[in-house]
């Protein structure tokens, strides 16, 4: 049945797609990367100037486009944040274990709340063992020597997370953004070699010994921040009300170094003109497909997915009703670092997660781009970017991109005029008829129940 609506809809595409191809231009997509990733917008760091300029850019866009506003202020969805700057006079940190009080004399505090605790538990968490149920963990201080796991940690109900590394400034302070309404644990960074050898000596879970802590109240800033968001609104009574996400982040990585402009051209004012331009031109053709499709644009994933996790926290359309995110990211470059050029071709992360990668092929095909599974990198990027908010409150999610990794990923290098527009407009028509067509045909994305990493997302999505 599958195939035959797929074959159905396809069918209904032919003059789809030549509207697609006259509208959808190289050129368009060079203005508007070259705009975004300009040093006009100082990388567009969360939060700047030239982030804002960015959303109203894309907010024009959407209105040139004709989508209907989706958020609380016209076409932005507000979010109220705090930027937390802590104070480290004062900050103490000891740990007791085994009769002896080893107290920290190189303490980086992160972020959170006052503390003051005396004699807590402490326990081990080890990197891809966080398995501790939340009644255990709840009040405790987490130790941990992988710093991958604090985005996780933070929103735990922990009293204090504390990354042990080999170096780092000492008594460092760094600000951290953070839902104004949301508590989070206090974070340390402890560099002692005696503490983190004792540590290392542990056996992961609850340790034997306790610790002691003050961590001053630090100073909390409010912050505006806002994604952008514009509906185009389907033609079927009974499916309108249901939805295709298309994603990108807008934000990258600000001024940093000795002045140094981190442009984010690739990543991810390419993604982000994908979408505009995705926009412009499914909402000019003269056909609509049966659901609606979201356009929205997202702040702070360089920050650790913000504006994505904002919106699976208070989204805009019903997450149930939502049938999939396709995010896009880093679409311009073609050189995959050690591998070479990567032409008229996108990646799926989570490949064999969903059937995704199965009902979008067949609209690539048509465009003559192929959809490809990059064995290494698939499941490993799964995780590192804005479909993973989505992915864990259920909703079939994957990120497309033409690169994984190439040479100025993070790096000033990454400008406007190292984007390869052709291959970028034909990698985009593409994506626009696949979700097009998604929106279009009557089945729904569905978490790979064969797949085991898909276990805690198939859950959510039966909640």
């Amino acid at each position: 049945m599958a195939a035959l609506a797929i074959g159905a809809a396809l069918a209904q595409t032919g003059s789809l797609w030549q509207q697609i191809g006259e509208r959808l231009t190289a050129n368009a997509l060079k203005a508007d990367v070259s705009f975004l990733a300009s040093d006009a917008l100082e990388g567009r760091g969360t939060p700047s100037k030239g982030l804002d300029i960015a959303a109203e850019y894309i907010a024009a866009e959407f209105r040139r486009a004709g989508l209907e506003p989706a958020g609380d202020d016209g076409y932005f969805q507000t979010a109220s944040f705090e930027s937390v700057t802590p104070n480290a006079e004062g900050l103490e940190f000891t740990l007791e274990i085994g009769g002896h009080s080893l107290k920290a004399s190189s303490i980086g505090v992160q972020a959170g709340a006052a503390l003051d605790l005396k004699h807590a538990g402490a326990i081990k968490i080890v990197d891809g063992d966080f398995a501790l149920p939340p009644e255990q963990v709840k009040g405790k201080v987490l130790l941990v020597e992988s710093s991958r796991l604090v985005p996780i940690l933070a929103n735990s109900e922990a009293a204090l997370v504390v990354v042990l590394r080999a170096a780092a400034p000492a008594t460092s302070r760094t600000s951290q953004l953070k839902e104004a309404s949301v508590a989070m644990a206090p974070m340390l960074t402890v560099t002692d070699a005696a503490i983190r050898a004792t540590v290392a000596a542990a056996p992961a879970g609850p340790m034997e010994g306790a610790v002691s802590v003050h961590v001053p109240a630090p100073t909390a800033t409010p912050v505006k921040l806002r994604n952008v968001a514009g509906i185009l609104r389907g033609s079927d009574p009974l499916l309108k009300d249901t939805f295709v996400v298309l994603t990108a982040h807008y934000d990258h990585l600000g001024i940093r170094r000795q002045g140094d402009i981190f442009n984010g051209a690739n990543d991810d004012a390419s993604g982000t003109a994908s979408v505009i331009e995705i926009a412009g031109t499914l909402g000019g053709v003269a056909a609509r497909p049966r659901r609606s499709i979201l356009f929205l644009a997202l702040f702070g994933e360089e920050l650790g997915e913000l504006g994505s996790q904002y919106y699976a926290k208070h989204p805009i359309v019903p997450l149930a009703k939502t049938i999939a995110d396709i995010n896009l990211e880093q679409l311009g470059r073609t050189d995959e670092s050690g591998e070479g050029e990567k032409l008229g071709q996108f990646n799926l992360t989570g490949f064999d997660f969903t059937n995704l990668a199965a009902i979008l092929q067949p609209y690539a095909k048509q465009a003559g781009v192929k959809v490809v599974k990059d064995e290494a990198k698939s499941d490993a990027y799964f995780m590192r970017s804005d479909n993973a908010a989505f992915a864990q409150v259920g909703v079939p999610s994957t990120t497309l991109s033409v690169t994984y990794a190439f040479s100025d990923y993070h790096k000033p290098g990454d400008k406007w005029p190292k984007l390869d527009y052709e291959n970028m407009a034909g990698v985009d028509r593409a994506i626009a008829l696949a979700a097009f067509g998604l929106a279009d045909g009557t089945e729904e994305p569905r978490w790979n129940a064969e797949n085991r990493k898909t276990e805690a997302y198939r859950k959510a999505r039966e909640k």
